[in-house]
């Protein structure tokens, strides 16, 4: 009987449209939550805060049955070698079974769920604007060969698909960028990428999620087989609607 394949549930939230509904519901937040989003500035940036984190909570709380105020989260250890400080991957406490990551773009929050660790990450080519060539240059000489062999009219496109498929496996190896961006092969999005480009990380899969115009996205997704490597996983994506929620 053939084994299905591993699973990685992915959800986009868009800030604006549920920003009242997560308001109302702001109290299932913890209290490091709360002190940060007090400490925002800037209004928009504390709703997106909120709205996204509450979000979160929702659907770490409908996977694991219990209210989402009851989830408790805290920081894996670093996944930088030699550093045992708690400032890797943000993590369920006591439930090793259930792996998440969150990323913003503008008014956008990108959600996934796993079972093994997954990173997530989009990015906004407005958002980005003059900084994308920078990011270009600390790519892996790889990535940056295959840019180079395209028709400049997509390549903007292409390296922002690069970089968010990039953020999204040093999120999930649990090092954020200072894991190094050039040091890993993650490569450009699937219908970009040449014959003779390198795999993906081994034990890992990279996956180009859907996402609004003008953004990329993607998922970093941890094989708990060695053997599932060159069989993609099964990404199942949805919209989070806050204010359809009794």
């Amino acid at each position: 009987m053939t084994e299905s394949p591993p699973t990685v549930d992915v959800w986009t939230l868009c800030v604006p449209e549920h920003a009242a509904a997560a308001a109302a519901r702001a109290g299932m937040l913890d209290a490091k939550e709360a002190q940060r989003a007090a400490g925002f500035q800037d209004p928009a940036a504390r709703t997106r805060f909120v709205t996204s984190h509450v979000g979160l909570r929702v659907l770490l709380g409908a996977r694991l049955g219990i209210a989402p105020r009851d989830v408790v989260l805290v920081r894996e250890r670093c996944g930088m070698p030699g550093c045992e400080e708690p400032h890797g991957r943000p993590a369920v406490a006591g439930d090793p079974g259930v792996h998440f990551s969150l990323s913003h773009a503008g008014d956008v929050a990108l959600y996934a769920l796993a079972a093994s660790p997954v990173g997530a990450d989009i990015e906004s080519l407005d958002l980005v604007g003059a900084g994308l060539e920078r990011m270009a240059r600390r790519l892996h000489p790889a990535e940056r060969r295959a840019l180079d062999g395209l028709d400049p009219a997509v390549r903007q496109e292409a390296l922002l698909g690069c970089w968010v498929r990039k953020e999204a496996f040093l999120k999930g190896i649990g090092t954020g960028l200072p894991g190094g961006v050039g040091a890993h092969h993650v490569g450009l999005a699937a219908a970009l990428a040449p014959p003779w480009a390198p795999p993906a990380p081994a034990g890992w899969a990279l996956l180009d999620v859907p996402a609004p115009d003008g953004a990329h996205a993607a998922v970093a997704l941890r094989l708990q087989d060695p053997g599932e490597r060159g069989r993609l996983p099964l990404m199942r994506t949805s919209r989070l609607m806050l204010d359809r929620l009794s």
